[in-house]
């Protein structure tokens, strides 16, 4: 108990030195960096037999987890901000770059993001570096993919509503995508299910993005009555938070750990299911 409200005091802290110094800065990643690499570890205990020893023996050596790790650069490109574009549920969104450009206009298309196809792109490196063999590869592309693959489990990835501002509920982005994750630490238990083979990588990316859109409206509900009666983002804030908007945290990553064990396996096996050491 005394580390959870340790962890929480400390989220307070910082969100309230964030405000302060950042002012309207810009949105960091998707998911803060202790989330990326609960994923990333959790994904690994998703893995089936054959692929789950070399994952368990290299993970300190996948460039997020190891100890000389990095935040991972965010970029524009690393958002799909469809419903500037199309209502949900975004059935008839274009499924190639090249049809959203032709139908929307680059510079539209531009703005929105590229999160599915830097997903596709990613998982194609993943797919050849098993075929080659090479270790370092391997890693470095299954940790690239593991980011991608988990912004598209946050739903402030996925609209125009990014960070709240259009409800009046600005710097969400940080509290609910890292401060939350940071506050409930050690209390915060996953539970992903196991990896499964996907019969269509491509379109899976959309499909994710679809079904994680569909909890934005439930995070900014619950976000909002943590706030009521209260006057900034202290402790009391996020101990509230944590109450309503926490089990929705959790099933977001463990839905984001499953999808990255499945997309490494589907690599894995459309690259023959490569001996690897």
């Amino acid at each position: 108990m005394a580390d959870t409200l340790s962890s929480l005091r400390a989220a307070a802290l910082a969100a309230v030195a964030g405000a302060l110094v950042l002012g309207a800065a810009p949105r960091a990643a998707a998911w803060g960096p202790a989330a990326h690499e609960r994923v990333t570890n959790e994904a690994i205990d998703t893995l089936p037999k054959g692929l789950r020893p070399f994952y368990r023996a290299h993970r300190l050596e996948m460039p997020s987890l190891s100890v000389e790790s990095a935040a991972a650069d965010d970029t524009p490109d690393r958002r799909f901000m469809i419903d500037r574009l199309v209502p949900f549920p975004f059935t008839d969104v274009p499924r190639t770059e090249a049809a959203m450009k032709q139908r929307f206009g680059e510079q539209e298309a531009a703005k929105v993001g590229r999160l599915p196809w830097l997903v596709q792109e990613s998982y194609a490196k993943l797919v050849e570096a098993f075929k080659s063999g090479d270790k370092e590869r391997i890693l470095a592309e299954s940790d690239t993919l593991s980011g991608y693959v988990a912004d598209l489990s946050n739903p402030f990835a996925l609209t125009d509503n990014a960070d709240g501002q259009k409800t009046g509920q600005h710097g969400i982005w940080m509290r609910f995508g890292t401060r939350l994750h940071d506050a409930m630490d050690k209390s915060l238990k996953l539970g992903p299910e196991a990896a499964r083979y996907l019969d269509d990588p491509a379109a899976q990316a959309f499909a994710s993005a679809g079904f994680a859109y569909i909890w934005l409206d439930n995070i900014l509900y619950e976000e909002a009555l943590s706030r009521r009666g209260q006057s900034g983002y202290g402790e009391l804030y996020f101990e509230t938070l944590a109450k309503r908007a926490g089990p929705l945290l959790k099933a977001r990553l463990e839905q984001a750990a499953t999808d990255v064990g499945s997309y490494w396996y589907t690599a894995w096996t459309a690259a023959g299911r490569p001996e690897l050491k």
